[in-house]
């Protein structure tokens, strides 16, 4: 008896099926610079006009143990927002505008219904991020994965002027930094939020914290910062994606040398699910693993400070110091 590929566990008719059934949720992202559709060998993007000196940028990603809840809560349907959010929010701090997306996704088995789920988070993500979801790939590998658990990656382009790629050199000392709230606790420290929350404290997802589901609140989709960052461009100096290492890590990226900066915890507005989490962690550890309510910082000159502050719900934590690193006070 001769084997098929069905038989090893890997099925073309559900990856020709998934093709179909997402069809018009990527179509729905595209924009007047896509070139032809899905189902090519590669995406076709047309470069925007009006650059001076044009310079493309890419950003990868994924979404970490964040998926691992998603899965186990089976709660698909904001992962894909996750995975956009964590590569064009990189692409925004080197002043790129974002242009398109592409994603993989890897399972043991292809769930349409679960991956229709997921990739309608991305193109929601993508919507959002004004950039079009142009190509992605979808593989079944039985030998790798288990039962239902899938992976996923992002891959982001944008395009920005070449000297406005490196923002160090717009930072002077005495600017003040500015954060953009965080949705929650986005794409980063989820194993150690689990390992707290779940093995330690013993919560349960449907556990309530302020009035809202435990499993809601570690599920909230990363927010998108690209509507702010083309809205509030003039008035910024640079920025920092404030991801794995949170302020302490992400901030000097964006200092040149000889600059450090000052935050003043008590101007954080900290959600309380990293109080709950910090019970078991040291505050120092709390500071490098998670975003402690800041998702997006903005290194502003004084006299820009309130149009950034007239036109966002951003507020000022800190500001700009000779010094090096970053001081917690």
């Amino acid at each position: 008896m001769k084997i098929s590929y069905e038989q090893a566990g890997v099925s073309i008719d559900r990856g020709n099926s998934f093709v179909e059934v997402i069809g018009p949720l990527v179509r729905e992202t595209f924009n007047e610079n896509v070139l032809g559709g899905i189902g090519s060998f590669s995406g076709a993007f047309r470069m925007p006009k009006g650059l001076k000196n044009p310079v493309i940028l890419g950003a990868t990603d994924g979404v970490g143990t964040k998926l691992r809840l998603a899965i186990d809560a089976k709660r698909y349907d904001t992962i894909g927002q996750d995975l956009v959010a964590m590569c064009v929010n990189d692409l925004i701090c080197n002043f790129a505008t974002p242009l398109f997306f592409l994603d993989y996704y890897a399972s043991s088995r292809l769930d349409v219904n679960v991956a229709k789920s997921v990739v309608s988070g991305i193109a929601r993500g993508c919507k959002e991020a004004n950039c079009a979801l142009i190509g992605g790939e979808t593989a079944e590998m039985p030998g790798l994965y288990a039962g239902g658990d899938f992976d996923l990656a992002g891959f982001a382009v944008g395009m920005a002027e070449e000297e406005e790629i490196d923002r160090r050199r717009f930072v002077k000392n005495g600017d003040l930094l500015l954060a953009l709230p965080s949705s929650g606790l986005h794409s980063n420290g989820y194993s150690l939020a689990r390992k707290v929350l779940f093995e330690h404290l013993k919560m349960r997802f449907d556990d309530a914290l302020e009035g809202r589901k435990l499993i809601d609140i570690l599920l909230e989709p990363t927010r998108i910062y690209v509507g702010d960052f083309l809205r509030l461009k003039p008035f910024i100096n640079a920025l920092a994606h404030i991801t794995g290492g949170g302020l302490v890590e992400n901030l000097p990226r964006i200092l040149p040398q000889g600059l450090g900066a000052a935050i003043r915890k008590h101007h954080l507005r900290t959600p309380e699910i990293f109080y709950r989490i910090g019970e078991a962690v040291c505050e120092d550890e709390m500071y490098r693993s998670f975003n402690m309510g800041v998702g997006l910082v903005m290194v502003v000159s004084a006299e820009n400070v309130a149009g950034v502050l007239e036109n966002s719900d951003a507020f000022i934590i800190g500001e700009v110091v000779l010094n090096e690193g970053v001081v917690l006070e």
